[in-house]
C-alpha cells in the first residue's frame, strides 16, 4: 500500500507503524479503518496524533492491557490510540469518533483508544491507574 491514500486528508500510512524498540515497521492498518478515522478527525476539529496503531506481537505483549493480548485489534490493523493533552481535546476526539460511527472507545488521561473489530460488543471504558 502506498504511503499516501487517495481521499484521506489527515493521515499518512507511516503514522500507524508499530512503535516497538526493534523498529520492525509492522503496518497492516486497514484502509477502511483509516477512512473512518479521517472522518472522525474532520468532525472533531482537533489534531489526532497516533501514539499507537499497528503492533507486532512482541510489542503488543509488552504494552497491551487487554485480558487476551493475542486478540488485540492493534495486531489486526483495526485500532489506534490518539494522544490527548487536555479535557477539551479528549471530548472533541470522543465526539468525533462517535459521530463517525465508531462504537468501541477507551478513554485515559493521555490517550483515547478506538477500535473497529467486528464481532466485539459496543463499549466505552475508562483506563484507571498508569494511564
Amino acid at each position: 500500500m502506498p504511503s499516501k491514500w487517495i481521499g484521506i486528508k489527515h493521515f499518512e500510512k507511516h503514522e500507524f507503524n508499530c512503535k516497538c524498540k526493534c523498529k520492525c515497521g509492522t503496518n497492516n492498518i486497514h484502509e477502511g479503518f483509516v477512512r473512518k478515522l479521517d472522518k472522525a478527525r474532520g468532525i472533531a476539529g482537533v489534531p489526532f496524533a497516533i501514539t499507537s496503531g499497528c503492533r507486532c506481537e512482541k510489542h503488543n505483549a509488552e504494552v497491551s492491557d487487554c485480558k487476551n493480548p493475542k486478540d488485540s485489534p492493534h495486531l489486526k490493523g483495526l485500532a489506534a490510540d490518539i494522544a490527548c493533552s487536555d479535557s477539551f481535546a479528549r471530548i472533541r476526539i470522543v465526539i468525533g469518533l462517535v459521530l463517525a460511527g465508531f462504537r468501541r472507545i477507551g478513554i485515559s488521561k493521555l490517550h483515547v483508544h478506538v477500535d473497529a473489530e467486528s464481532g466485539k460488543p459496543w463499549a466505552l471504558w475508562i483506563y484507571w491507574g498508569k494511564y
